[in-house]
């Protein structure tokens, strides 16, 4: 519970939370419901999150959803093409 003065009327009101609870969901876990659903709204609904969250840890990763569902780890399609991060050895 938090206490909050009212900007209005100065009033001390107690409140349940503002906003939405957080919901720290890993990338991996987003990752691997992507592979196996195939589709944002499904992975919400597997993982009890919304949509826009899932598109924002992926996002925030640089990964798409459609690179995920294709078995790509980031944007930069050039790790592909030189046998991946190991590539030097």
């Amino acid at each position: 519970m938090k206490v909050i003065t009212c900007p209005y009327c100065g009033k001390v009101a107690a409140t349940l939370g503002i906003g939405r609870a957080a919901t720290n969901i890993a990338v991996t876990d987003i990752c691997d419901a992507l592979r196996l659903c195939r589709s944002v709204p499904a992975v919400a609904e597997k993982l009890g999150c919304s949509r826009g969250l899932v598109y924002k840890v992926l996002r925030a990763n640089g990964l798409t959803v459609q690179g995920v569902i294709k078995g790509l780890a980031t944007k930069d399609t050039s790790l592909l093409h030189n046998g991946g991060l190991n590539y030097g050895r």
